[in-house]
């Protein structure tokens, strides 16, 4: 049986940093821009508001996966750290974690959640645009080349979502 809950910390802090450790070092790019080292000495104070929260999945109460987004501004936040565990993948635990934090994001009172998917990830970036998510100018500095940037309209998403079968983006 699955599950997916906001992550409470400090008890959650070891199986999160966990999956991010094993999410980083299973990635072909050196992620050090990103300040990982600084992230995760602060996860706890960064992630305990309702302006930035982590979920993780588990399994018969194992941690599979995980996902995170964080403030941007008061409008907008950053999806973060999708991450599911290879023995878990294909059980649409990555759905779940994505559908989780939009609905979280809109409940915190964002407008619109932006990411960043690395080249390699394209069953993430095939997930997010079944979302309804778009190309969007850049919220945070990746400098990987070939990294796709997206954003999706939360007010949209949180409509089309209400309407059944409806997962695609709005037509410009």
């Amino acid at each position: 049986m699955y599950t997916v809950e906001r992550a409470t910390f400090p008890a959650d802090l070891n199986a999160v940093l966990d999956l991010y450790r094993e999410y980083i070092a299973n990635t072909s790019v050196d992620l050090a821009f990103q300040g990982n080292d600084e992230e995760f000495n602060s996860l706890s104070e960064k992630y305990s508001s309702d302006e930035s929260k982590i979920f993780l999945a588990t399994i018969n109460k194992i941690p599979v996966g995980c996902a995170a987004f964080r403030k941007v501004n008061d409008n907008t936040c950053e999806m973060k750290r999708v991450y599911v565990r290879p023995t878990a993948r294909g059980s649409k635990l990555g759905a779940r974690l994505v559908e989780r934090i939009l609905q979280e994001a809109i409940s915190s009172g964002y407008k619109k959640i932006c990411l960043d998917v690395l080249p390699e990830f394209e069953t993430a970036l095939a997930l997010y645009q079944s979302y309804g998510f778009v190309p969007h100018t850049p919220v945070t500095n990746n400098p990987v080349p070939g990294t796709q940037f997206l954003g999706l309209d939360l007010e949209w998403y949180n409509h089309a979502s209400s309407e059944p079968k409806t997962r695609y983006a709005p037509s410009s």
